[in-house]
């Protein structure tokens, strides 16, 4: 398999919201379908501080989608970052989003000097759960009835990875 990782550019808009068309996106993420395409081209283009977005891109076409926010304008979260992710049905099981949360991980601990990262996980996407706990993500705690997916109200989970100080 090979693929590239790279900063998501403003002319990736439209592959990121054509990835809210497949089911299983949608069933994963605590996004709403039909997504704006002006919406996600104004987030890709007009980056806020502390944004980042990365894309996973098989010969030059975006499968996938990672974010990690942070907060510079908040001093008592600084240190702590909030990831989102989403891998396109057809690429799921092909390490896309193992190589999205390499990435990730990699940019908040070697660059962005981040203590804690965050994420919410719904608990019956075991997949991903098991991605998570594989970098070191733990459950800590469940939010009960947090959305609305699909007609009825589901659990999440929310998880954290905590990177201690060097000596």
């Amino acid at each position: 398999m090979n693929f590239t990782i790279r900063r998501a550019e403003p002319s990736d808009y439209e592959a990121i919201a054509k990835m809210f068309t497949y089911p299983k996106v949608i069933w994963g993420t605590l996004q709403t379908p039909y997504p704006s395409i002006e919406q996600w081209r104004k987030k890709i283009a007009e980056v806020p501080e502390g944004f980042y977005s990365l894309v996973a891109c098989v010969d030059g076409e975006v499968v996938g989608q990672a974010s990690l926010q942070t907060f510079p304008a908040r001093p008592r979260r600084r240190h702590a970052g909030d990831i989102g992710m989403m891998v396109r049905d057809d690429w799921h099981g092909k390490g896309i989003g193992s190589a999205l949360m390499q990435a990730l991980v990699d940019l908040a601990d070697k660059w962005l000097n981040l203590y804690r990262l965050e994420l919410d996980v719904y608990t019956d996407n075991e997949p991903a759960i098991k991605l998570y706990k594989k970098f070191g993500f733990h459950i800590e705690g469940t939010r009960v009835g947090e959305a609305f997916r699909d007609g009825r109200f589901v659990d999440t989970y929310a998880m954290a990875r905590l990177r201690f100080p060097q000596k």
